[in-house]
């Protein structure tokens, strides 16, 4: 069953397995959170931070990026509408 964690406990819990000395799967057993999760955490906040190699997207990059793909598939709707009301318009017109 997959759970969802708050930005800020997913912060801690990356400082702690980078800090700790311990490995992922350790502090994700004594935490109960998933190994692959909280890789992924940690290979996210090193992108954030400037640490991976470039071409991955940091969490602010993504963000805007959803937003944007979102922004888009409504002006793309918007357009599709306006274009059958035109189209609708000029048969009418055209009568």
């Amino acid at each position: 069953m997959s759970r969802r964690y708050t930005s800020e406990f997913k912060r801690d819990v990356v400082a702690l397995a980078l800090s700790s000395g311990k490995t992922v799967t350790e502090v994700a057993r004594d935490l109960g959170v998933s190994p692959e999760g909280l890789r992924g955490w940690v290979k996210q906040a090193k992108i954030d931070r400037g640490e991976e190699p470039t071409g991955a997207l940091a969490t602010a990059e993504r963000d805007e990026l959803v937003r944007l793909r979102r922004k888009l598939r409504e002006q793309e709707a918007t357009i599709e509408v306006l274009g059958k009301a035109t189209a609708f318009f000029a048969r009418d017109k055209m009568r």
